[in-house]
């Protein structure tokens, strides 16, 4: 009879585990293992610390950028709406207007109105 030897390095060979650790002392089991205190851990280069300033600075100026953008377009959309308004009232001011005197009285009015604003602007 031949004998196969299996092979036992169908998983990883070298694959890490962590170390199993006893019950804790305080009975707390459902809390992580606590970690020596390292007060230098969180400290980073200056060179990174400017390079993420600088990425935030520069994601900043882009999102006042969007917002002027945005504001910019909701004050066209007012001015435009103000305007229809504008012109809504001073065509229903003449058609007034026309009921009252005759036409081309109004059509004068309207000229002269109409140069008046060319002044004044």
């Amino acid at each position: 009879m031949s004998t196969v030897v299996a092979s036992t390095s169908t998983a990883a060979p070298h694959a890490r585990v962590p170390p199993t650790t006893g019950l804790r002392k305080n009975g707390k089991q459902w809390h992580e293992p606590r970690k020596p205190f390292r007060p230098t851990a969180g400290q980073t280069s200056y060179a990174k610390r400017a390079a993420k300033q600088a990425q935030e600075a520069e994601v900043k100026k882009l999102e006042r950028e969007m917002k002027a953008e945005k504001e910019e377009q909701r004050q066209q959309k007012v001015q435009s709406i103000k305007d229809k308004r504008e012109r809504k009232e001073e065509k229903e001011r003449f058609e007034r207007m026309a009921q009252k005197m005759h036409a081309k009285r109004v059509e004068r009015l309207k000229r002269r109105e109409k140069r008046n604003k060319m002044l004044k602007s």
